[in-house]
C-alpha cells in the first residue's frame, strides 16, 4: 500500500495540480483559451518533438513498440466505429470519440510518469537508473507515433465535422508539428550537430515548457466546459479508454515479445488518459469541444486510481 501512496503523490498529484492552477487562473482572470492552444501547436509541441526525436537514439530493436503503438491506434479506431454506429453518433462525435480513445497523453504525462517511474525506487540500483534510457527510448516512440497521428489524423477527424476533406488536410499542412519530425530525423541523419547553435537552448526551454503550459491550458479549457456527469458518451470513451486500452496493450506485448522494462514502459504508456492535445483541438476546430475537453478531464482524473495500479501491476506483468 506505501508503494501506491508513493506513486500517487509523486507521479499522479502534481499532474493535477498543475491542471488545478490553470483552472484557477482562468476563473480570475479569464484567460484566452485560442491563444494558448496557439502557442501550444505553433511553439511548444513542435520543439518538444523536434528536440526529442534528434536526442534519442532509435534502435532498430525498438521496431517492436512501434508495431504495438500502430497496432493499437488501428484497434482503438475499430473500436469506435463500431460503437459510433451503434450508438448513431453524427459525423463530429463519431471523430471526437475517436480522437479520445485513440490518441494518449504521451507527452504531458506519459513522459514525465516513466521518467518519475523508472528514476525512482525500486529501480535505483547504486544510486544509478540503468533502465531509465531503455524505458524513455520506448516512451519516444510511443510518443512520436501518437504525435504524428494527433497532428494528423487527429485535426483531419476534428476538422471533418465542419470542414470539407479538402479543407482539413490544409489545416494539418499548416501545423509545424508535421514538419519538426522529417527535419529533425534529416539532421540526425546528417549528423548535423545543431546543439552548438544560438538556436538549440530555445528549442529546450520551448521542450522544457510543453509539459506545464499543456496541463495549464487543460485547465483553463477545463474552466471554460460545461460538464455534464450523465453523459454516457464520455464515460463509455473513459471505459475504453483505461480499462481497455490497458488490456489491449497486454495482449499485443505478449504477442510481440515484448519483455522487461521495455514491455513495462509500453503498458503504462497506453494506460495514460486522453491527450490533452484532442481538447485543444477540438477548440481550434471547434468540433465537439465540450465533449472533447470532459473526456480528457473525466479519463485524467480516473487515471489517478488506474495508472497507480497499472504502474504497480506492470512491475508484477513484466518482471525486468
Amino acid at each position: 500500500m506505501s508503494i501506491f501512496f508513493h506513486i500517487l503523490s509523486h507521479n499522479i498529484i502534481p499532474i493535477f495540480l498543475l491542471i488545478s492552477l490553470g483552472f484557477l487562473l482562468s476563473k480570475k482572470f479569464d484567460l484566452h483559451i485560442f491563444s494558448l492552444s496557439k502557442l501550444m501547436f505553433y511553439l511548444f509541441v513542435p520543439a518538444f518533438i523536434f528536440v526529442n526525436l534528434y536526442t534519442t537514439d532509435l534502435k532498430l530493436s525498438m521496431l517492436k513498440v512501434l508495431f504495438c503503438g500502430v497496432l493499437m491506434l488501428i484497434t482503438n479506431d475499430l473500436i469506435a466505429r463500431i460503437i459510433a454506429k451503434i450508438r448513431k453518433y453524427d459525423l463530429g462525435l463519431t471523430n471526437a470519440f475517436k480522437n479520445s480513445i485513440m490518441f494518449n497523453n504521451s507527452g504531458n504525462i506519459g513522459v514525465s510518469l516513466i521518467t518519475l517511474v523508472f528514476g525512482s525506487a525500486p529501480f535505483v540500483i547504486d544510486g544509478k537508473t540503468p533502465y531509465l534510457n531503455e524505458a524513455i527510448t520506448a516512451q519516444i516512440i510511443i510518443l512520436v507515433i501518437q504525435n504524428i497521428s494527433v497532428n494528423t489524423l487527429g485535426f483531419f477527424n476534428a476538422g471533418r465535422a465542419n470542414s470539407s476533406k479538402k479543407d482539413s488536410i490544409k489545416a494539418i499542412l499548416k501545423m509545424p508539428s508535421i514538419y519538426a519530425i522529417p527535419l529533425a530525423l534529416f539532421l540526425k541523419s546528417i549528423q548535423l550537430d545543431i546543439t552548438i547553435t544560438p538556436l538549440w537552448p530555445t528549442l529546450e526551454y520551448l521542450k522544457n515548457g510543453l509539459v506545464p503550459m499543456a496541463l495549464i491550458t487543460l485547465g483553463v479549457q477545463l474552466s471554460k466546459t460545461n460538464f455534464d456527469l450523465k453523459n454516457v458518451d464520455v464515460h463509455l470513451s473513459v471505459f475504453i479508454k483505461l480499462i481497455i486500452g490497458p488490456l489491449l496493450a497486454i495482449s499485443y506485448i505478449h504477442l510481440l515479445g515484448l519483455n522487461g522494462v521495455v514491455a513495462q514502459a509500453v503498458f503504462i504508456a497506453h494506460a495514460v488518459p486522453t491527450a490533452v492535445n484532442t481538447a485543444l483541438i477540438a477548440v481550434e476546430c471547434d468540433s465537439c469541444s465540450d465533449f472533447a475537453s470532459q473526456a480528457v478531464m473525466l479519463s485524467t482524473l480516473f487515471s489517478a486510481i488506474t495508472l497507480t495500479l497499472a504502474i504497480y501491476a506492470a512491475q508484477f506483468l513484466f518482471p525486468a
